[in-house]
């Protein structure tokens, strides 16, 4: 049973090590996963600023990220002439097909009315009609990552998404949330291709910030969904939803389309692995291709063979919400001990988690409650207090600026699970040969040996592998 537990303010008053992101900051990655947009921070140039720095580290990619540059006296008397003036310099510069725009604390404290202001600019600029806008509210001082990522997805479902009396047999939405990575869109991409389904994703950030090398520079974000795609996803078949950050979105997308929606709070494990492929069979009509057969066998395999090393292990995990409940629960199936799982947000989806104390906290939390652990899974900021406590580190989530590839991690699907217990069983597997543990197989031949991975204490046991 999970022990929901939150510090008063009282016994802290501010965060030495956040583990928390801005809601503009979770907005200006949906925007960047539509094909030739470009996001603009309603806020100050430091707002913009900070969010560009820390994406730019993770993806390693140019990010096209704009601002209004609010000053003081645009926050007080109102900002919806630095709003338009941004939006006709980005049209007339740049040309994007969508901009994206991003409230930040500035504008919400000031109570700026987004929605009267797309109404007035689309009325003052009927010259750029062809331009997709979407507005999204995004106040930093609340929520956290996994909020401005779905309200921004919310909003271009309803801005753009068009019903359509028609239906694609083959056509499929997937609205996948920034707990999935690049290389996370592009294994689904293949997994739905492999039943003949023709994927719609929204965001696309596989082809987007997957790693690209354009011939000239571009001030827009380069590949993803295109708007084009985005109005046509009335005509499918069916949509997956996953994460609970997308439920918004994906009642917002059923409600104006009458598509139907399949909902996944996970796609990390066998089981929830196992339920993909059935739903994706059910919508295709196909059987289920030979090679996600194979990988199945492979991940069955791999459990067995890693289960050894997971049992027992006391684990520490700090992401955000439904990336924590991925994780969490894979390790709980795998026999690991979450003994901590810390959110940045408060979010239904903490009161799912198997954890011995599920909290909402920062990393420093996580340095108190890990103390005793064998492992810490959190993204690059948790490094210096998993070195301060001697606990290893697991790399996830965002940001993973001291690591190459940080986008293209794939931890969903049965491939994906399988790559994700082999590197955290690895971890462990590492950690008792450095301790002079004995080897989890048998060693002599004979069946001697430990097949669960724990020392015996220098063969006192009885066993040949001394």
């Amino acid at each position: 049973m999970s022990h929901v537990q939150r510090f008063p303010s009282a016994a802290k008053a501010a965060s030495t090590n956040p583990l928390k992101m801005s809601q503009p900051l979770g907005a200006a990655l949906a925007y960047l996963g539509v094909d030739r947009c470009l996001p603009l921070f309603h806020g100050s140039q430091g707002c913009t600023a900070f969010g560009l720095v820390l994406l730019v580290r993770h993806f390693r990619e140019a990010i096209p990220l704009q601002t209004t540059a609010m000053d003081q006296v645009s926050t007080i008397l109102g900002g919806y002439e630095n709003l338009e003036q941004a939006l006709r310099t980005i049209v007339e510069r740049n040309a994007p097909a969508m901009i994206g725009v991003a409230t930040t604390g500035v504008t919400e404290t000031k109570g700026e009315d987004m929605s009267g202001q797309y109404t007035l600019f689309r009325q003052r600029n009927p010259e750029m009609a062809d331009t997709a806008l979407v507005f999204a509210n995004t106040p930093d001082f609340s929520g956290g990552f996994e909020e401005g990522f779905g309200k921004a997805v919310t909003a271009i479902v309803e801005r753009l998404v068009e019903p359509s009396p028609a239906t694609v047999k083959t056509q499929l939405n997937v609205l996948a949330g920034c707990h999935l990575s690049p290389g996370d869109v592009e294994e689904l991409r293949d997994i739905i291709e492999s039943f003949g389904l023709s994927p719609i994703f929204l965001p696309d950030l596989s082809l987007s910030m997957g790693g690209r090398q354009p011939a000239d520079f571009t001030a827009t974000s380069l590949g993803g969904v295109t708007v084009d795609q985005i109005r046509s996803m009335g005509a499918s078949v069916a949509t997956l939803v996953v994460g609970e950050h997308m439920r918004i979105a994906g009642a917002a997308l059923e409600l104006k389309t009458d598509v139907p929606s399949h909902f996944f709070s996970r796609l990390t494990g066998l089981e929830a692995s196992d339920k993909l492929i059935r739903a994706l069979a059910e919508i295709s009509g196909r059987p289920v291709h030979p090679k996600l057969r194979r990988q199945r066998e492979s991940l069955v395999d791999g459990m067995l063979d890693g289960h050894f090393f997971f049992s027992r292990k006391r684990i520490a995990v700090a992401l955000e919400p439904d990336l924590l409940y991925a994780v969490t629960s894979f390790l709980a199936d795998m026999g690991a001990k979450v003994v901590a799982a810390v959110s940045p947000t408060q979010t239904p989806v903490l009161e799912k988690l198997t954890a011995t104390t599920v909290m909402v906290g920062d990393h420093s939390d996580v340095e108190t409650l890990a103390r005793d652990a064998d492992l810490i899974v959190s993204n690059s900021h948790g490094r210096q207090g998993a070195a301060r406590i001697g606990v290893p580190l697991h790399r996830m989530g965002l940001p993973m600026f001291d690591r190459l590839g940080a986008g293209l991690k794939v931890s969903v699907g049965y491939r994906g699970t399988r790559e994700l217990m082999v590197e955290i069983g690895n971890l462990f597997l590492s950690r008792e040969m450095d301790h002079d543990h004995h080897p989890a197989a048998p060693q002599d031949g004979h069946g001697n040996g430990h097949r669960d991975g724990q020392d015996c204490g220098g063969g006192s046991c009885g066993c040949s592998a001394v």
